[in-house]
This record gives C-alpha cells, sequence and structure tokens, in this order.
C-alpha cells in the first residue's frame, strides 16, 4: 500500500506522462543544470550534460528495470534515498504506478519532484517486445531532424575582403578567414534508452568553408559524426559502430558523459558511476573514439573491448630535413580547437592518425553491492608528440606511443558507497582517485575524495575529479557536505584543498591552493527559492608586477558572492533575479573587483514559450569577468564572459508549429561603454556592440 495524499502541484508540468496533453517541460532542464553548477564557466561542456539528461527526457528511466549506477548519474537522489528504493523494490517488487514513490522511506516530495522528469513506470514492464530491430526504429517516436543557423551580424576582420593594403613584403596576402560568418548545424538521431540508437551530426564553425574539395581535406561540412548502438540484447549489453565514448570507473582512464564535479551539488557529484559504453553526438571535435565497441556479458563478469582509429589536427614539422617526411614528422602538440578557418588551420587538419584500442574486465557481486575491474589501453600516434622546450613541460607526454594499466572499484556497505581507481601510464607515472560518500542521517549527507595524479601521468581520453583541465601534476583532498534540516532550507559546502608538486604554465615553481564553496537554500514555498552562494580559491602564480630577471609564485585569491531568487508568479510566468560580485587580488598587488546585475523572465503558455534577460556588468579586469548560463536554442548552450562596462540582453522564442515542428528564433547583444573594438586579430569587431542570432528547427517523425 502507498500514501493516497496527491503530489505538489506542478509535478504534471514536468512529468508528460502523467498528463500526456502537456508538452515536454524542455526549459526546466536548463534549471536543473544551472542548478548543479556552482559558478558557471566556458569550459564546462554544457551540451553532453544537456544531451545525457535530455535522453532520460525523451526516454525515461523504467524505474522497474533501473540500475543503481542510472539512478545515481542523475545526482538527484541520495546515498539513503538509492538505497530505501533498491531495498522496496527487492521487498515489494515491480511498481505499480509512479505515486507509489511517496511510499518509499526517506523519499520527499522535493526529491521526487525532481526525479519525476527522467523516469517512468512503463506499461511494457510486464510484456515483451518482440518487434523487429527494424520495426522498433521505424515505429520509435523519439526520432527528429535538426537544422540550426547561427551568425554575428557585425562584420569581423576575418571576413573583410582582401585589398592591396593587405600584401606583405613577401608578396602575399594576410590570412583570411576561408568561409562565411555562418555558423550551420544538422543533426538526425533515433533512439530509444537501453535498446539502440542510431544519427548523424553535422557542422561548420563561422569562419569554415563549405565546400566538397578531398585535396584540402574539405568534405562539406567541415566536422561530421555518425553512430550506430544496441543495448540489452541478452548477454550483449553493447555494441556501439561509429563515434562512441565510454565511461568505465572514475574516469581516470575512460570518461565520458555528464559530470560535474565540483559544483552546488556538494556530494553526489564527486562520484562517477560506470554507464560503458555511449553513442557520441557532441559537435566538440576531439576527445571521442571512432571504430567499434562491445560490452558482453559472461556470468559476473562484464567484458568491454574496443577499437578506434581517429584523425588528429597538427602542425607537423621535420627534424633536420627541408621538405616532410612522414617518418620523422613531429608536432609540439595536438590541435583541439576543432576550427578550420585559415590556411594554416586547414593545412593542420588531420594530420596525424591516432589509433587505440583497449578492454576492460568488470566483476559484479549478485547483488550489486561490489564490483571490481580492470582497464588496459594502447594509444598509438603516426607522428612523435614533442612539446615546446619549456622547463614546465619536462614530464608531459613525448613520444609516438602511451599506454596505460589500471583497476577501478566500487563497494556499497550500509549508507557508505567507497569508490576508486588507480592507473599508471607508460611513463611510469601514477594516477589515482578514490573516496567515499555517506548518508550520516536523513537530513545529514558526506563526502571525501583524495586524489594523486603523478607530474608524469598520461591519460588521453581520462576526466577524473581534479582541480586541473587534465588529470597531471596535481594532489587534493575534498571534503563536501549537504545538510537539510527541513524542506524548507538546504546548506551545501566542500573544501578542496589542492597541490602542484611540478611547475605549471605561468607558475614557475611547486604550488598549492584551495577552493571553498557554501551555499544557503530558502524554499519558502512552492513558487519561491532564494539562495545565497559564497566560493573563494586561492592559488599560486607568477607575481604580476615582477621586475626582476627570475620569476617568483604569489598567492592570488578569488572570491565569488551570488544572491538568486527565483519567482513563480503564474503558471506560465517565471521570475529570476541574480546579484553577482567578485574581487580579485594577489599577494602584493591592490585589490579589483567586478559585478552583474541580471533580471530574467520566463514566459510558456499554449504553443508559445518565451525568455529574456537584461543584465549590466562593471568589471575592473578579465580576473573578475562574470558567467552567467543563458538559455538557448535546444541542444545549444551560452555561457558568455561579461567582461568590461556595458549591459547583454537577449531574446528567445519558441513556437510549436504543431507537435511535429517546432521552430526557435534567439536575438542577443552585448553593448560596450567606453570602447571603440572588441576583440582582436582575426575576430576583430569595429564598433562597441556585438549581435548574435540564432534560428533553430526540429522535426519529429
Amino acid at each position: 500500500m502507498f500514501l493516497s495524499y496527491a503530489l505538489p502541484d506542478g509535478f504534471a508540468q514536468t512529468r508528460p506522462s502523467l498528463n500526456p496533453k502537456v508538452k515536454p517541460a524542455e526549459a526546466d532542464l536548463d534549471n536543473f543544470i544551472q542548478s548543479l553548477f556552482a559558478v558557471q564557466d566556458e569550459n564546462i561542456n554544457y551540451e553532453d550534460a544537456y544531451e545525457a539528461l535530455y535522453l532520460y527526457f525523451a526516454n525515461p528511466l523504467n524505474l522497474n528495470t533501473a540500475t543503481r549506477a542510472e539512478l545515481a548519474s542523475l545526482y538527484i537522489l541520495s546515498e539513503n534515498q538509492l538505497n530505501s528504493f533498491f531495498k522496496h523494490r527487492a521487498k515489494n517488487g515491480e511498481l505499480l504506478s509512479i505515486y507509489e514513490l511517496q511510499a518509499i522511506e526517506d523519499f520527499d516530495l522535493g526529491t521526487i519532484a525532481k526525479l519525476l522528469p527522467f523516469v517512468t513506470i512503463s506499461e511494457t514492464t510486464f510484456q515483451q517486445d518482440n518487434r523487429s530491430l527494424l520495426q522498433k526504429i521505424l515505429e520509435e517516436p523519439n526520432k527528429f531532424l535538426i537544422y540550426r543557423h547561427s551568425r554575428t551580424l557585425e562584420q569581423k576582420e576575418g571576413y573583410k575582403p582582401l585589398t592591396p593594403a593587405d600584401t606583405l613584403s613577401n608578396g602575399n596576402f594576410r590570412t583570411r578567414y576561408a568561409g562565411s560568418p555562418d555558423q550551420v548545424y544538422a543533426r538526425f538521431r533515433i533512439s530509444h534508452s537501453k535498446d539502440f540508437s542510431l544519427g548523424f551530426t553535422l557542422e561548420k564553425d563561422a569562419g569554415e568553408p563549405l565546400v566538397w574539395n578531398p585535396n584540402k581535406k574539405q568534405y562539406g561540412f567541415d566536422f561530421i559524426s555518425y553512430h550506430f548502438a544496441l543495448f540489452n540484447r541478452g548477454k550483449l549489453k553493447a555494441l556501439a559502430l561509429g563515434d562512441y565514448q565510454i565511461q568505465i570507473g572514475q574516469g581516470l582512464l575512460l570518461s565520458a558523459g555528464f559530470y560535474i564535479g565540483k559544483g552546488a551539488e556538494t556530494v553526489a557529484t564527486v562520484r562517477r558511476s560506470n554507464l560503458g559504453i555511449r553513442p557520441y553526438t557532441s559537435v566538440l571535435e576531439s576527445g571521442f573514439f571512432r571504430g567499434g565497441a562491445v560490452a558482453y556479458q559472461v556470468g559476473k563478469f562484464e567484458v568491454t573491448t574496443f577499437l578506434s582509429a581517429t584523425k588528429q589536427d597538427a602542425n607537423l614539422a621535420s627534424v633536420g630535413v627541408d621538405t616532410l617526411n612522414e617518418a620523422d614528422a613531429f608536432t609540439n602538440a595536438i590541435v583541439r580547437t576543432g576550427l578550420h578557418r585559415t590556411p594554416r588551420e586547414i593545412a593542420s587538419k588531420n594530420q596525424i592518425n591516432e589509433f587505440t584500442f583497449g578492454s576492460d574486465l568488470t566483476y559484479r557481486s549478485k547483488n550489486q553491492n561490489f564490483e571490481i575491474g580492470m582497464t588496459a589501453l594502447q594509444t598509438n600516434f603516426s607522428a612523435a608528440i614533442l612539446p615546446l622546450d619549456r622547463i614546465y613541460n619536462r614530464f608531459e607526454f613525448s613520444g609516438k606511443s602511451n599506454h596505460n594499466l589500471g583497476l577501478h572499484y566500487n563497494y556499497l556497505w550500509q549508507n557508505f558507497n567507497f569508490f576508486g581507481e588507480i592507473a599508471r601510464s607508460a611513463s611510469g607515472g601514477i594516477g589515482a582517485v578514490s573516496g567515499f560518500i555517506a548518508t550520516l542521517s536523513s537530513k545529514v549527507e558526506w563526502a571525501m575524495l583524495y586524489r594523486r595524479y603523478d607530474k608524469n601521468f598520461h591519460s588521453f581520453y581520462g576526466n577524473a575529479f581534479s582541480e586541473n583541465t587534465r588529470n597531471i601534476n596535481e594532489n587534493g583532498v575534498y571534503m563536501g557536505l549537504k545538510i537539510k534540516p527541513n524542506r524548507r532550507w538546504t546548506f551545501a559546502a566542500y573544501y578542496d584543498y589542492f597541490r602542484f608538486p611540478w611547475l605549471k604554465f605561468l607558475v614557475d615553481a611547486p604550488s598549492n591552493g584551495y577552493e571553498f564553496l557554501s551555499r544557503i537554500s530558502y524554499q519558502p514555498a512552492k513558487t519561491i527559492l532564494l539562495y545565497a552562494q559564497f566560493r573563494e580559491e586561492t592559488k599560486g602564480r607568477n607575481f604580476e608586477g615582477n621586475t626582476a630577471r627570475i620569476d617568483f609564485v604569489s598567492p592570488s585569491t578569488k572570491r565569488n558572492y551570488q544572491l538568486n531568487a527565483d519567482f513563480k508568479a503564474t503558471d506560465f510566468l517565471v521570475l529570476r533575479s541574480r546579484v553577482q560580485w567578485s574581487t580579485y587580488q594577489q599577494e602584493g598587488g591592490s585589490q579589483t573587483s567586478g559585478y552583474a546585475i541580471i533580471q530574467d523572465l520566463t514566459y510558456d503558455k499554449a504553443r508559445w514559450k518565451f525568455s529574456t534577460r537584461f543584465a549590466i556588468f562593471d568589471t575592473d579586469d578579465f580576473e573578475n569577468r562574470q558567467y552567467a548560463f543563458e538559455k538557448n536554442v535546444l541542444y545549444a548552450f551560452s555561457v558568455p564572459a561579461y567582461n568590461g562596462i556595458g549591459f547583454r540582453n537577449y531574446y528567445l522564442f519558441q513556437y510549436s508549429l504543431s507537435r511535429k515542428i517546432d521552430l526557435w528564433f534567439r536575438y542577443a547583444y552585448t553593448t560596450y561603454r567606453n570602447q571603440k573594438s572588441i576583440s582582436s586579430g582575426l575576430e576583430r569587431i569595429t564598433g562597441n556592440q556585438k549581435t548574435d542570432v540564432h534560428f533553430q528547427v526540429r522535426i519529429k517523425f
């Protein structure tokens, strides 16, 4: 038996299966993602986050078959709640209704409200789908085609026509972009969660040519990605052909998909879920495999094997000869921008062949409380990578090949979840990450994590928990706490201490630092959410005012403050007000500051959805730039840096032309005071305003 009281208002608006007449509330995913990231930044891969969540939204997890890893990957349920859910399912059997969640111990209405958009009780739970794969693909309702067109209206230097004044002393012209300022994106996908997925993605960045010229490595769209994947075919757990990623262990060797690390969710996000093989659908032009991968179940063991052959961008040179010879070719670094606009960028495209193969063997206990696995992979390049001769590069990867061997584990004991991974690279460097998440009571959650990445540890496809953008040259300890004394108040905090044993770019000595964040949230009513957040980060860097011949490292401290208020004025009108500011100071220097005041409005009624923002900002320097996540067309993201003095507006319109066709239009502009130009080089705009427009159409089949 389960409780008979009703779920709170608004549930039906975010859970389409409860009310089929209500269209999917895609904007809710924007708010959900924003709530997870404590401090927004342009380096976060929001597209992967949205992709993972939207796939669950379009094909909700069946609560009667969902695994612990899948539910944990949503970052919604605590360890206590995960334990209670699986105990309930083991004791009472399959859930008969979504409302049965109310009867599960430790499940409060707020948690259920967050969970409902991504889960369901499928009617097919009690019957087998005997359709062929072709029938499933043809009859799958989740298939769509997206076309997007965007551009900056102001002319940049790279698009100006060449003139005699652009002639260099040797008679050649200065570089200009080869293509138009239009960015074009097209995507087709048919998928069903835990069953199959197939599709392709095409993209041309602004400045890239849209031409067919194989001699110059130009094949229409600059980036073409495609995949076909099957899941859960008896003992065959997964099969992927084309482009794919793999998430195993804590992501030290193989990392993919939606991962937050340090964020406003201070406990659940430090752990990675072992999700295995995943189709790759992003437009990032590196960091994925191209080839084939298969995962197969043998008793309590799961074997994953993969092969990949990709091409990487690089500016090649040869040692000691005038002409380029593949046998002795080398590059200082792989170019990962994915941009091919100028002759030099076009010439660097696909210059290095990368061949990777590997395997993982994972054992899982019958009750799924314990798993342990071993991972091995080998990567070979067709040309040597020889980093620039800089002292901070002394322990960077050098050569044509690298191999990794790692061990990962996950153990659940009562309300504690212990997890970790350790690996070694060909250089002898060790990488390790280990931690636990604990539910101390129904109101208190706690997490700790230790990581150590040697200065000579090299992992090309890893993205484990770290302060650096890569898992190298770092030791650290993280502690996270979350307290929820009642349904109205939530307190979350973390403290992270890190140390860099070797030098870094612009840090000419070993250094250390820390990061601290605290957030207090208060929800006095279902329609109001208030929170205040403080973050402080201290790191060492070369002293900016140094006049001596030898650099010395001085600690620099940045403090971020944020006040936010969300108010649901009516069923179709939501307001969000935010004030954020920061200060920056390096020891021995003066303090600088910056702020942004932001007002958002969202209107959602019938076929129309409209969002707008007005923001003013004033920053003393680049160190105090203010980041704020902005709503954009579906699968596109905007996290601009508010830097300088000025204001920013955007207007986003969405209209459902029919049940199968949705249209988006976005107009955004930034106006700067006391500036006669924006940006520099070929991206330079003469004037004080930058305007961007997006148009997108989605057709469902």
